[in-house]
């Protein structure tokens, strides 16, 4: 159930993309996501044909939030809180939801050796080969967990919403390079904080991890 619902999850983010994008190329500038569901009503002068594709975009996330609000609710009636599973929750935008699909995902942190190997296993590192600074190819992308990845993608999108050390550190990468390696970057470094929740039992600091 919580991989289905990461499957639901992604579809609507690729819904909301698709209408922050014609948006993008009709106003020429990009639309805060939560500015999307009211945009039909703020911006009337909008042609027929996009007006049609946008509420095509909002009426398919309407039905996904039906869907995914239920999913969530049979998963919290089934799954218990735990200790393990209350320390994954302090992670910035890791909530009740998140902290177990991590915590079923991962398994027994122990089996992976480093910090390194968990952040591989969740997707959140690059696998590109450089040789003098230039690409010389990359390996598998395809290698690890891919529900992992999902997931600490969800959680930093949440993390950069309501943490504002995680906002900083997104603007810092966003502003060299673009919005979606500074996700990514986020991502990659919540991977490792659930790392060291999970090995060491212990509540995540949003200070030593986004200074």
């Amino acid at each position: 159930m919580l991989r289905k619902r990461l499957g639901l999850v992604r579809e609507r983010a690729r819904n909301l993309t698709s209408i922050q994008n014609i948006l993008a190329r009709e106003l020429g500038r990009r639309v805060a996501t939560a500015q999307v569901h009211r945009i039909l009503e703020a911006e009337e002068h909008f042609r027929p044909a996009v007006r049609t594709a946008i509420a095509a975009n909002l009426a398919v996330i309407e039905t996904l939030d039906t869907v995914i609000s239920g999913i969530q609710g049979q998963v919290l009636e089934v799954i218990k809180p735990t200790p393990h599973h209350q320390q994954l929750k302090t992670i910035s935008g890791v909530g009740d939801v998140l902290a177990p699909t991590i915590m079923l995902e991962t398994g027994e942190i122990e089996r992976f050796k480093s910090v390194g190997n968990y952040s591989s296993y969740c997707r959140v590192v690059e696998s590109l080969r450089e040789s003098n600074e230039r690409k010389k190819g990359e390996g598998n992308r395809k290698c690890g967990n891919r529900y992992l990845a999902w997931a600490f993608s969800e959680a930093a999108h949440f993390a950069v919403r309501y943490n504002d050390r995680a906002r900083r550190f997104f603007d810092r990468k966003a502003a060299r390079r673009n919005r979606m390696v500074a996700i990514r970057a986020v991502a990659h470094k919540l991977a490792r904080a659930a790392y060291f929740v999970q090995r060491d039992r212990v509540a995540f600091d949003a200070m030593r991890l986004f200074g």
